[in-house]
């Protein structure tokens, strides 16, 4: 196969509920050599994340919706192969937006140039180096404001995004509740990341009693990247003036309709909450600070990560499926060099 030869995915219908197989398409194309200012890359690792779903929409709501019948894309990292363009050449390691195939040409502004802090652990700048872990940051630190002796409630706790919010929870000093789907997770998070309490969403029966008997003093901030019934648990055991970051709603993500919403709301008022809506995009300004902390963190072991890596890109739709079903512990990637 030729070095200008790529597989790509590409989005082949909108699904109207949960997507499928028959929804996406693996396709073979061949690419042009770098032109003058162009680099070749092979992307060693892409991201698959809940967000992804929102861009399959025709009124995409993250962002621009993804083009039926084109490449998908979103963070990867790559290694320049080929270079036609001043200040990359063969061996850099680049951060892009061309996931969901395995070699591109682009431009040398489109690719960021890394200087890993350890070559083995290529896939953070996917987890909690990149998107998600700033998400995580720029949420709990800008919008949930966190003070310390606080009580942080965190939905999807284990996710690429909530178990960094549950880490940085517990540096800031405040007594953190996660919610998973598996005990395996609660005991991950509970014995590696030093959560306070966790529950078991699946098991537990009623989420806003749970939550009370977690939280009997209430909970100060809530980072939401469920929606539905966590919302609804969280507003109930919110204590006056709390925070509410979100993040994302990922139980209604694949509903071709609708659901009812929580029938709590008024409490917004009553408690005097404050819910802010933030998409990471809007805070590059915070990626500089964001770094300089988490990097030593790890290194220090006071941020650990779980990662469920998945091998070819002709996987990788099963990895985004995965991610509804709640197969996937921690951050999914798809391994593709």
């Amino acid at each position: 196969m030729s070095q200008y030869t790529s597989q790509q995915v590409h989005l082949k219908s909108r699904p109207a509920g949960m997507p499928s197989h028959e929804h996406f398409e693996l396709v073979t194309t061949e690419l042009t050599p770098p032109k003058p200012g162009e680099v070749l890359v092979q992307n060693l690792y892409m991201s698959v994340d809940p967000y992804m779903r929102g861009r399959m929409r025709e009124e995409a709501v993250y962002a621009t919706a993804y083009a039926v019948g084109e490449v998908m894309y979103g963070g990867a990292v790559g290694e320049v192969i080929e270079s036609n363009a001043p200040g990359l050449q063969a061996g850099d390691i680049v951060l892009n937006q061309a996931a969901w195939q395995d070699r591109f040409v682009a431009s040398s502004e489109a690719v960021t140039k890394l200087d890993p802090f350890d070559s083995d652990q290529l896939s953070l700048y996917l987890g909690t180096l990149g998107m998600p872990g700033l998400t995580a940051y720029v949420g709990l630190f800008k919008f949930g404001e966190p003070k310390p002796g606080e009580t942080v409630f965190v939905s999807a706790a284990s996710g690429a995004v909530g178990a960094n919010v549950c880490q940085l929870a517990k540096l800031k000093g405040c007594r953190v509740i996660g919610s998973v789907g598996s005990d395996a997770k609660a005991t991950w998070l509970k014995d590696e990341c030093g959560v306070d309490e966790v529950i078991n969403y699946k098991t537990c029966g009623d989420l806003s009693a749970a939550l009370a008997a977690a939280a009997p003093e209430g909970i100060d901030v809530y980072f939401e990247n469920v929606g539905g019934d966590h919302l609804q648990a969280a507003l109930n055991s919110m204590n006056p003036y709390g925070r509410i970051a979100a993040c994302g709603m990922i139980a209604s993500y694949n509903n071709a309709q609708p659901a009812p919403g929580p029938n709590n709301l008024m409490l917004i008022v009553g408690k005097k909450i404050r819910i802010n809506g933030f998409i990471v995009s809007d805070h590059a300004d915070w990626r500089e600070a964001f770094l300089a902390d988490m990097v030593p963190w790890i290194q220090q072991g006071k941020i650990k990560s779980q990662e469920t890596v998945v091998e070819g890109i002709d996987n990788a739709v099963d990895a985004f499926l995965a991610l509804f079903s709640g197969d996937n512990f921690g951050k999914m990637v798809v391994k593709l060099g």
